[in-house]
């Protein structure tokens, strides 16, 4: 029985079994290998804590940094208004969004059919009351929401630039139009058109004639049955006109709502050749007399030297 046991374990060498202590030591390193490679790729709890607590930590700042950067931007670039009422529609209408370049009028003069925003206090009364909240709660989130163009503001006014320094501009002709320097105003593609009968809108059923001042503007909304604009303001010390260094900026897109994004470019009919004539020829004429004054006085100058 001997001879049998000892022939059936060299077959089970040769066969490759592994004997049973070797099959243990085996498996203790198989499993202790295993663990370290779970452990290898598995984070650590504290490590996974201390991250999310970090990012909390960095939020504050992140949101801080966001709203500085923000505000800078709204100072010096641009801003988004609010619009509360319906005097530019159909152009803009009630709730919408708009961004103001601040910049643009470092590098060009304001031009007719510009939409422009202006800074109204102390020359015109508000075209819309807004109720002055009454915790300082509600003032600080009035104040972010004004700064971001997200709540309304009284002072400001969004209105289009009809005439510049030197225009004259009169209603109407024998046609019911408004003319700038004689030049009759298509406005059709802009002003209100009631969407319930289709009628559009008169270009002002109010007659005036106003020869705009240097520095100053004469602006009127796009929906002339509701705006209060310079027409209503001819008895202010302007004669209805706004000064240039009150403008804040041209309005130059709708962001607000999705279904509203689009630009506000200037009209086809501001492009007219002769609008041109009275506002440039008003700075030239200074000029122009200056040289013809200075012509006899030079040669009188000679004749006495002589």
């Amino acid at each position: 029985m001997d001879d049998e046991d000892d022939r059936r374990n060299v077959r089970s060498e040769a066969e490759g079994a592994v004997p049973e202590n070797e099959q243990a030591v085996t498996s203790e390193q198989d499993s202790e290998k295993d663990s370290d490679a779970e452990r290898e790729h598995k984070p650590a709890k504290g490590k996974k804590a201390k991250k999310q607590g970090s990012f909390w930590k960095e939020l504050p700042i992140l949101i801080g940094v966001a709203l500085v950067l923000a505000l800078v931007i709204k100072a010096f670039a641009v801003q988004a208004f609010y619009i509360p009422s319906g005097s530019m529609e159909n152009t803009l209408q009630v709730g919408d969004r708009v961004l103001v370049n601040k910049i643009v009028y470092h590098t060009r003069d304001v031009k007719r059919g510009d939409i422009v925003v202006f800074n109204g206090l102390d020359s015109w009364d508000p075209e819309t009351e807004v109720q002055e909240p009454g915790n300082p709660v509600a003032k600080l989130l009035r104040t972010i929401g004004t700064a971001f163009g997200v709540a309304p503001t009284e002072k400001d006014y969004i209105k289009r630039v009809i005439g510049i320094p030197g225009d004259r501009v009169k209603c109407c002709d024998a046609k019911g139009r408004v003319t700038v320097n004689g030049v009759p105003l298509n406005e059709d593609s802009y002003l209100f058109t009631d969407p319930v009968t289709n009628e559009r809108n008169k270009p002002s059923d109010d007659p005036f004639e106003v020869t705009v001042k240097p520095g100053q503007l004469w602006v009127m909304g796009d929906h002339r049955d509701l705006s209060f604009d310079s027409r209503s303001h001819r008895g202010d010390p302007g004669g209805g006109t706004i000064p240039t260094n009150r403008v804040i900026g041209r309005a130059f897109v709708i962001v607000w709502p999705l279904n509203r994004i689009g630009t506000l470019p200037i009209p086809e009919t501001y492009d007219q050749r002769g609008l041109n004539a009275a506002s440039a020829a008003a700075p030239a004429t200074p000029i122009a007399l200056g040289l013809i004054g200075a012509v006899p006085i030079t040669y009188l100058r000679r004749r006495l030297r002589r």
